[in-house]
């Protein structure tokens, strides 16, 4: 090895500071080898399972591992999709019109490649690769000019300066919102401290300026994603943009110094320091031991607990649970504290080993009163630990306070339910960042005699094009032809109606009795949110179904959810009414209920004794095609979840796609969206049903 230091000192003669340079990284690979081992042979530890140890140190094991199943392995093309990733990363690098990629995606070749343009006295770096010590990291944005490298972390999450705080009571610790972000891009700054003893490392955030405007028509247009299968997406600038014409204005870079230096100095983590603590983690990581994290609410949501299992495959989730709690997995099969809705007691009584809900106590619980009637949440809770204990499937249903309800509704009744988004670059001139989208509602009316009618839509995804006015203008057109109760199903109707009516409010391009008419329909339908800087509550303000839900219905086939796709299910489930109507091919039949997307549909159906879940019943959106096609147009090949319709928008937005594949979303949208308001519409009817004969 000292021969070869010795000829490159000889070739890089004349370039002193390239010199050291290079002779500094060598002679770190050289020193670091393991056991007369090279270090290229050993397993790295890239920030991807740095992060995922510091969520929970066992999941390293897991992630190891092909037995256990981990069901957040999805496309990460669509999931980056979705929020705008791509998109953000590519606008960043057009700051750095000089900028050099490095392509490859062999961390040790990457490395190489970056090593090479780092003999360069200034340079500016995409994707550069640090290795050091069995650690890795890829870096968004590096430069280098003037004895200085600076590290750019590109996050698609939304920045206010003045509101947003990296730091909490004065400087005491990190705030909870942004710790895994400064974890991130301190673990790349330790990578290049030690790396470049020589050199300044400055570290910075670029994030989503919230605050910015947009200054061109059409800018998410520019931005086309690609999908590379399993390996994510690549973006392809259609249109040149000048370096820093749409970078100064829509990002912010924002220097993380202050929270690094507490985070290396003053953090702990256990009784060690944060680099203590990379490297504990490494070590785990590298020996492939099992490391126990804190058992605790959080583990509802870990990655490694799958509901279902195949044969061979294991689920983390248990092995955790029936090692750290001694249980077995017949007991994390009976009902459990995790399956109590929004219970914030959950980490106490798993500290207290109460794990079952068969094993709570009305103490353990304390049910009381709430502010409004009906059940309050932990009354909530109270009854479905009671419905365990006493072996009680039936559901609850408060009929007199129901009743109560209803007898303040007009009819007809109107059932609607909207698909938004909120997209990092903006569609149009003069839009915000994160500004919300309403792209999408349906609308179904129940008459007095208890007709069903799906009674309009809208749907409005044409790339580069802002719908909200349009939106609110259809549904003022559906909404005003009578009087009637409208239906929510929680908060987010009511919201992005105060968001639009904030907008309205704002753009001055809008003829002025169109605006003054779109605002006070919103006025009538809706309440001001806290963050309204007006004060009102319409005359046909929104009843929220899903608040009724809350108070007056309880199903233990939910498990405790008030989400309507569980809802839903047990409706089904429990209602003879709805049995028998929607068993046969009445929706969208001739003399049946009208439908827009279906035809002759019958949503009550068995398969194997069990009813199927309407939602699992929505048709494939590419019906023509190989399944190996419709993986590469789309992942998921049904569209039952407002995530995937989200997806399917951002799709509808910034991908390439042929005529066919855009109808086939836009169906597949189209009929997602009916069967949730048609969801509403039998909730209601059972609840009718249940209330005029019991």
């Amino acid at each position: 090895m000292d021969v070869v230091f010795i000829v490159l000192i000889v070739k890089l003669k004349g370039r002193e500071c390239c010199c050291h340079y290079w002779i500094w990284i060598h002679t770190n690979l050289a020193s670091s080898d393991i056991n007369g081992e090279n270090k290229m042979t050993k397993k790295l530890f890239t920030k991807t399972r740095f992060k995922l140890g510091m969520d929970c140190p066992t999941k390293l094991y897991y992630s190891g591992n092909a037995q256990y199943v981990d069901i957040s392995s999805t496309d990460p093309f669509l999931a980056a999709l979705a929020n705008g990733g791509y998109q953000v990363g590519e606008l960043a690098k057009c700051d750095y019109p000089q900028g050099v990629e490095v392509e490859a995606h062999d961390t040790y070749e990457a490395y190489k490649q970056t090593q090479k343009l780092l003999t360069r006295d200034s340079v500016e770096i995409f994707e550069a690769a640090l290795v050091h010590e069995g650690l890795a990291a890829r870096v968004d944005i590096l430069t280098k000019r003037d004895g200085v490298i600076t590290l750019f972390e590109v996050k698609s999450k939304s920045y206010e300066a003045g509101i947003t705080l990296f730091m909490k009571n004065k400087g005491s610790a990190l705030t909870t919102k942004w710790a895994p972000y400064l974890y991130d891009i301190a673990f790349q700054h330790y990578i290049a401290t030690s790396l470049f003893p020589n050199f300044t490392i400055e570290s910075y955030l670029v994030l989503v300026d919230k605050n910015a405007v947009c200054t061109i028509d059409g800018l998410n247009s520019k931005f086309k994603v690609m999908n590379l299968g399993r390996t994510g997406g690549k973006v392809t600038i259609k249109q040149n943009l000048a370096p820093g014409e749409f970078v100064g204005n829509l990002l912010t870079k924002v220097s993380v110094e202050q929270p690094l230096k507490h985070l290396f100095n003053v953090e702990n983590f256990g009784q060690a320091s944060f680099v203590e603590h990379i490297h504990y983690l490494a070590s785990i990581d590298q020996s492939g031991d099992r490391t126990q994290g804190k058992i605790g609410k959080r583990c509802n949501t870990c990655q490694f607990y799958p509901k279902t299992l195949d044969v061979g495959q294991l689920s983390g989730f248990a092995e955790c649970w029936t090692r750290e709690l001694e249980l077995d997995e017949v007991a994390l099969k009976e009902p459990m504290v995790l399956d109590l809705w929004n219970f914030r007691a959950a980490d106490k009584l798993i500290a207290q080993r109460k794990i079952q809900l068969n094993d709570l106590t009305e103490d353990d619980i304390s049910p009381a009163d709430g502010k409004t009637p009906g059940l309050s949440n932990s009354q909530r809770h109270w009854l479905q630990v009671k419905k365990i204990k006493d072996n009680d499937i039936s559901p609850y249903l408060d009929q007199q306070g129901l009743q109560a309800e209803m007898a303040s509704w007009n009819f007809p009744l109107h059932f609607i339910d909207f698909e938004t988004c909120a997209t990092a670059l903006p569609f149009t001139k003069g839009r915000r960042p994160y500004e919300g989208i309403a792209f999408q509602f349906s609308h179904h009316t129940v008459d007095e005699n208890g007709h069903v009618s799906h009674a309009g839509e809208f749907l409005h995804a044409t790339p580069g094009v802002f719908p909200n006015y349009e939106f609110v203008a259809e549904l003022q057109r559906q909404l005003t032809q009578d009087s009637g109760t409208i239906f929510k199903y929680s908060a987010h109707e009511n919201t992005y109606l105060n968001t639009i009516h904030k907008q309205l409010e704002d753009d001055t391009s809008i003829e002025l009795h169109k605006k003054l008419s779109h605002m006070d329909f919103i006025k009538s339908i809706t309440h001001s949110t806290k963050k309204s800087p007006q004060s009102w509550a319409g005359e046909r303000d929104m009843v929220d179904l899903w608040e009724l839900v809350k108070r007056y219905y309880y199903d233990p086939h939910t498990n405790g959810s008030t989400s309507i796709k569980a809802v839903l299910p047990a409706i089904i489930n429990s209602s003879a009414y709805i049995k028998e109507k929607y068993a046969q091919p009445i929706y969208g039949a001739k003399d049946g209920i009208t439908s827009r997307n279906f035809k002759d549909h019958i949503w009550v159906k068995e398969e194997g004794g069990e009813l199927l879940d309407p939602y699992a019943q929505l048709p494939p959106l590419f019906e023509d095609i190989s399944a190996h096609d419709t993986q590469l147009l789309f992942e998921e090949t049904e569209l039952s979840n407002g995530g995937a319709a989200l997806t399917a928008y951002a799709k509808l937005q910034f991908t390439e796609m042929s005529d066919y594949e855009r109808e086939a979303l836009t169906q597949g949208l189209l009929k997602y969206c009916e069967l949730d308001t048609l969801a509403m519409v039998m909730i209601y009817e059972a609840w009718r049903e249940w209330c005029r004969y019991s």
